[in-house]
């Protein structure tokens, strides 16, 4: 077996390759995503690596054909209209996924992130243990941000799951697509999917409030109207979460006032600084002590200070004031990753690299009395029978 690849059993070898097989192979592998594309095998992602399976380069056919094994007919339709849809299947009772189907090069690719079945605990994701007396809040805005595949629905997933086993609230999430299935426990769930139950996030969220919620989880707040809604949300006497793909707190709140207009921006601070209760900014990281990944968080919680900065147009200090606030379980991405570092569970590269300031990461290395060179890949084969 050539580097960097894995086995997927012997049926992919075969020239109809059939989706179901590839779908077990990433379970079984523990894989993060499944990325299909013409010009070379079916690929994982593995611990933050890619890696591809010991069968076939793929051509324009295969791709087609695994879209269609796996994609609705609204969704193929979209596909040909738009050049690109997301949707979600159950792959049995093993795992879900979120598929992104899409057009390149005039052909069909696929991008399929496993999400697990199970649900991990706040002790196994690691989060600030603030965050639980957080979720019994009655009202405010949660909003947990990082980059693409930082495991933001994954953290957004087990703190849903909380509120759900232990109080009784009304929870309506829209997300999409729906990733993690929640089940009615204390609480009564409803999840709504964007193109399937509802067109649009503002939709939804023009409507939740008719709908007596306790807690709504906006699966992204990705344009203006949906960022007004969610706040208008919180202010109106809900606890809601939301997801923003930005890296850090500071850097979050920023941006959600930078979407709107100049002459709206003040009246905006104000509001965020009355209904913002917490941020919290997280990427993923390769771990060097042992295979698989872990996660490094800023926190932010918003204290009366930290409200009179957002209030005040001030936001460039808020880092200052996470560091003095570490009564409250607040904390600097920067100082997590050299934490971890510290303790030998990454590598210098990849603080570096997930880092919000590098450049002064990598003089504290230095001054240290290490260096840092180029992260090494695991050129090791993945035997996946």
């Amino acid at each position: 077996m050539s580097s960097g690849e894995v086995t997927s059993g012997p049926t992919t070898t075969e020239s109809s390759m059939q989706i179901d097989r590839l779908l077990d192979t990433v379970v079984r592998q523990g894989a993060s995503d499944l990325h299909i594309t013409i010009g070379r095998p079916p690929t994982l992602r593995l611990n933050g690596r890619l890696r591809s399976l010991a069968t076939k380069v793929l051509g324009p056919e295969d791709t087609m054909s695994l879209m269609k094994q796996i994609a609705p007919e609204k969704n193929q339709q979209e596909l040909q209209e738009k050049g690109g849809s997301d949707f979600g299947i159950a792959f049995g009772t093993a795992a879900r996924f979120r598929c992104s189907i899409f057009k390149q090069r005039d052909t069909v690719a696929m991008v399929l992130r496993q999400i697990p079945n199970r649900l991990m605990t706040f002790a196994e994701i690691g989060l600030p243990d603030i965050c639980l007396e957080l979720l019994r809040r009655p009202r405010g805005l949660f909003l947990v941000t990082g980059p693409t595949g930082s495991g933001k629905s994954t953290s957004l997933a087990t703190m849903i799951d909380i509120i759900n086993d232990t109080l009784e609230r009304h929870i309506v999430t829209v997300e999409d697509p729906i990733e993690f299935y929640h089940y009615h426990k204390k609480s009564v769930v409803n999840q709504r999917e964007v193109g399937s139950d509802v067109v649009s996030f503002t939709e939804a969220l023009k409507r939740v409030l008719r709908q007596d919620p306790d807690v709504v989880l906006v699966g992204e707040m990705r344009d203006l109207e949906t960022i007004e809604a969610a706040i208008r949300a919180a202010e109106t006497g809900h606890l809601v979460f939301g997801t923003l793909h930005t890296t850090g707190a500071a850097g979050t709140i920023n941006r959600i006032i930078d979407a709107f207009p100049t002459n709206q921006q003040e009246q905006i601070r104000v509001q965020l600084s009355v209904t913002l209760i917490a941020v919290l900014s997280q990427v993923l990281l390769v771990r060097k002590d042992k295979p698989g990944r872990l996660a490094a968080y800023e926190f932010l919680m918003v204290t009366p200070a930290i409200s009179n900065l957002i209030r005040e147009n001030k936001t460039f200090r808020i880092d200052s004031a996470i560091q003095t606030g570490k009564r409250f379980s607040m904390q600097l991405l920067d100082d997590h990753l050299w934490r971890m570092y510290s303790q030998d569970q990454i590598s210098a590269e990849e603080m570096i690299d997930k880092g919000k300031n590098p450049g002064a990461l990598r003089d504290k290395v230095h001054k240290s009395g290490s260096t840092v060179g180029r992260a090494e890949w695991d050129e090791e084969d993945v035997d996946g029978d």
